[in-house]
């Protein structure tokens, strides 16, 4: 049975991709910030900005082989955003989650993930991630991304030596309390995509930005 960890796993498309993944017969390991009513698989109390909580973590999963660690845990802060009106320490705490998050679980996780037969780490990220794409109305957020994909580069070079592969992946605009009712997506079509590019995925797309579809997308 493989093991799919997911960070940010009480809502969302988190949530979804537990709950598919559960539902093919995996062990599911999914991290919750809070008390979560009783979910269909086993849930993990961690706030990734906690070292503490991210020790605890570590030791409690030493020696279990995981196969996906996917990052998924995220927030997307303050909305509109200007020059002369930037709320620093707003966006110190999106770069604190969306980022050092990620990397936190990753520096905490990665023997797990090195010990597994499918050695693979999924960052979640999003096209405001893009050079091609940006938006101010979403300052903080797409900053955060940007940062994460190139989080995801380095640390496909650095891990290619362990044949650990990483990605970074863009769930399309989805309706999530993140997306808006106004998304053309709902959480189960873009988790299929999502899950269909993970079980399609090759050594040499190590280093890759990835959608939804399959499509790759611009650095």
């Amino acid at each position: 049975m493989p093991t799919i960890l997911i960070t940010g796993a009480g809502r969302g498309l988190g949530l979804e991709l537990a709950r598919q993944h559960a539902a093919d017969g995996w062990r599911v390991i999914g991290t919750v910030r809070d008390a979560a009513p009783k979910l269909d698989f086993e849930t993990v109390r961690l706030d990734v900005g906690d070292p503490a909580q991210m020790k605890e973590l570590a030791a409690r999963l030493k020696g279990t082989p995981i196969d996906v660690l996917f990052c998924n845990a995220g927030i997307i802060g303050k909305r509109g955003m200007a020059l002369g009106s930037f709320d620093y320490a707003e966006w110190q705490n999106v770069l604190r989650v969306n980022l050092l998050g990620a990397a936190a679980v990753i520096e905490a996780l990665i023997d797990n993930v090195a010990a597994s037969e499918r050695k693979t780490i999924a960052l979640m990220s999003s096209r405001l991630g893009s050079i091609t794409e940006t938006s101010g109305m979403t300052l903080p957020y797409a900053t955060s991304k940007a940062a994460l994909n190139l989080l995801a580069r380095g640390l496909a070079e650095t891990l290619r030596p362990r044949r650990i592969t990483v990605v970074a992946l863009s769930p399309g605009w989805v309706r999530t309390d993140m997306g808006g009712e106004g998304a053309p997506l709902t959480p189960a079509v873009s988790v299929r995509g999502l899950r269909k590019v993970l079980a399609g995925l090759r050594p040499e797309d190590t280093g890759r930005f990835i959608a939804h579809d399959g499509a790759s997308i611009p650095w």
